[in-house]
């Protein structure tokens, strides 16, 4: 699909791109819907503050944990997916770039913040898409990385986290 275009340049978007925007549109509003509003995700959000006050008032911290392990799994699952259908190939070692850029992103946006996740996820894609028009397009994977690096060094919260956590 062509959106627009201006002199010698068009902006399109594929069928596959336009399906991977819709499949995560539809995870992190069902994500977000989990957390917010059901009961396993209040004893998450319980067991995120302190596992044994919750265990206290009754959360099973285990079973809490492994359906946290096991949604993880899926979404990882999903997005292999995604990877796959989007390149047509993988390899072995293909998650670990992905996984650096997702790791910057939730610190960037905030470690425990899902908004935060979200404008950190838009933020990561911004600036490694910037980062060839001002440096050399062989170091693209570097962005990550060095906005990870910045990101630790003067915001060490996140944009969206909670600075009483870490300082505490």
């Amino acid at each position: 699909f062509v959106l627009f275009t201006q002199n010698a340049y068009a902006v399109t978007l594929s069928l596959k791109q336009l399906i991977i925007w819709g499949v995560t549109a539809v995870l992190l509003a069902c994500f977000w819907y989990l957390v917010a509003k059901t009961r396993l995700g209040r004893a998450q959000r319980a067991c995120e503050q302190d596992q044994k006050m919750a265990a206290l008032v009754g959360v099973d911290v285990d079973r809490t944990i492994s359906m946290t392990f096991v949604i993880a799994a899926a979404l990882a699952a999903v997005a292999g997916t995604m990877y796959l259908m989007y390149y047509g190939v993988v390899s072995f070692a293909d998650g670990f770039t992905p996984g650096v850029k997702a790791f910057t992103a939730a610190v960037l946006g905030g470690i425990g913040s899902l908004p935060g996740a979200v404008i950190g996820g838009l933020l990561t894609g911004l600036i490694e898409t910037l980062w060839p028009a001002y440096f050399s397009i062989a170091y693209k994977d570097a962005a990550a990385v060095s906005a990870l690096a910045t990101t630790l060094t003067f915001l060490p919260p996140g944009l969206y986290g909670r600075p009483d956590a870490y300082y505490a």
